[in-house]
Parts: structure tokens; C-alpha cells; sequence
């Protein structure tokens, strides 16, 4: 069954069946979900997909698509995507990802800048912060991490509408399988590796906005201005009274910036 308002196909990489949603219609926008799976539809996507059409795929591990076991790291899982989108002809490509996946695109990126136009990464996770440290999700429950991700989750309409009201047997899977996909993948160390900020110079060249509220408790905005530091060129855009879902949290301001940088 299709996400509400995707379609949704099955795309062979390897010997793995990909899942992957699409909505609009246009020049084609890579998205990388974050750590806690793909959250369901938002303003954002909407506003996007009216120029672009959107590439979701689900990572392998989380819900629909299976795991690929010999996807042992982030790393691995890049060059998972690298295949992809080089076999489906979409190279080189724009492309978002938030948290997990915007370490995960700048994974990608730092291997070879040229299989992308443009990158956004929000919240990206993938660096050790200069100062303070990334969230544990795993000291916490799934319901009570997300309500963490926003600075205020009862008066956030978007935030309601996905996770709000009596957590359902569907959600408490899917929130399960992403976390335990994310500790295999991302835990050792926690949520960052110590050779990205060296492997950032290979991004020079490559169009990068990142984007970050200013009260992100989850990845914190040392982690932003040293992405911003590393990477030659880019451009930090932060949000004030903002924490880790700024897609969700400043949607109006969030699509402005990126339209405006994807043109």
C-alpha cells in the first residue's frame, strides 16, 4: 500500500528491493529521511513537489524496505545510494536529507562530490560536536525522542498531526525497526564518524546549504558551523526557537530557503 499522497515503486539495487516513494512532477529531488524513518507528508514536500519530483527511498532496514546485511555502516549505505541513483539515471541530482540521512548524503558527497547538483543537509548527524554531544535516542523512548526534536511538540500543528495522540501498534514498529537499523549502522562511535571532517574537502565545489535550529537539542549547532567551516562555499541558515525539525518547526521559512537555493 502507497504512502498517503506518494506513489510508490520497487526498485532493484543489487540484491536488494528498494522502496521508493515519488510525488511531483520536474527536475528530480533526492530525500533522505532521518533516523526515525520516513515520517509521512508534510507542507514542505508538498511546496516542493509543485517544481520537482521527489525521490524518497525508504533505507534498507527501516519498514518496507528489507535489510541488506552487508550494509554494516553509513558509509556502506552511501555507496548503496550511489549505485541507485547512478543505474537510475538520475546523476548527478539534488538532494535533502535530515539527521541520519544528511550524514548520509554527505557521506555520498565526500566520495564523490559529482554525483550531486546541489546539497541540503538539515540537522545533519555525521560529525563530532565541538561542543555538547549528539541525543541518545536509545535512553529514551521513541515517542519521548521525538517529542524532544521539537522545542515545543504540543503547539507544533504539523508535529501533531504525524505523531500526535495515542502512540498506534503500526507506529511503535516502524519506530522500533528504524531505531534498531540505526544503532547497527551508526553506533560505534555514536552518530558520527572522526574521519568526516577530515574527507569534508572533497566537497569543495559542490552548491551546499545547510540549515539548523538554533536550539537543536539533538544535533547540536556546533555540529552546523563546523559542516560550515569544512565545507568550502556553503551557506548556514539557522532558525531562531527551533530544534531539530525545522522542516516541521519554521515550515514557511524552511521552504523559502530552499527553493530559493535549489532555484
Amino acid at each position: 500500500m502507497a504512502e498517503k499522497g506518494f506513489t510508490e515503486e520497487k526498485v532493484r539495487v543489487g540484491d536488494t528491493d528498494l522502496q521508493v516513494l515519488k510525488l511531483g512532477t520536474g527536475k528530480p529531488l533526492l530525500v533522505m529521511h532521518g533516523e526515525m524513518g520516513f515520517s509521512g507528508l508534510l507542507k514542505w514536500h508538498t511546496a516542493l513537489a509543485a517544481k520537482r519530483t521527489l525521490h524518497i527511498p525508504l533505507h534498507p532496514g527501516f519498514g518496507k524496505t528489507p535489510q541488506a546485511s552487508w550494509i554494516m555502516n553509513v558509509r556502506d549505505l552511501g555507496a548503496f545510494y550511489a549505485r541507485y541513483i547512478r543505474e537510475q539515471k538520475l546523476t548527478p541530482v539534488d538532494v535533502i536529507g535530515f539527521s541520519l540521512g544528511g550524514w548520509l548524503a554527505a557521506e555520498m558527497a565526500t566520495a564523490n562530490s559529482g554525483q550531486f547538483n546541489k546539497m541540503v543537509l538539515v540537522g545533519a548527524a555525521g560529525l563530532r560536536p565541538p561542543t555538547g554531544e549528539i541525543m541518545d535516542m536509545f535512553t529514551r523512548t521513541a515517542r519521548n525522542f521525538l517529542n524532544e526534536n521539537v522545542v515545543d511538540y504540543q503547539n507544533t500543528p504539523e508535529f501533531s498531526s504525524l505523531f500526535g495522540g495515542e502512540q498506534t501498534p503500526a507506529q511503535y514498529e516502524e519506530w522500533e525497526e528504524a531505531r534498531a537499523e540505526t544503532a547497527r549502522i551508526a553506533w560505534a562511535p555514536y552518530m558520527f564518524t572522526q574521519s568526516m571532517e577530515h574527507l569534508l574537502a572533497n566537497v569543495a565545489g559542490l552548491p551546499t546549504l545547510l540549515v539548523w535550529g538554533k536550539q537543536d537539542p539533538v544535533v547540536p549547532l556546533s555540529v552546523a558551523e563546523l559542516y560550515h567551516q569544512r565545507i568550502a562555499g556553503s551557506k548556514l541558515v539557522t532558525f531562531d526557537k527551533c530544534g531539530h525539525m525545522p522542516e516541521i518547526e519554521k515550515s514557511a521559512e524552511f521552504i523559502k530557503e530552499v527553493e530559493s537555493f535549489l532555484g
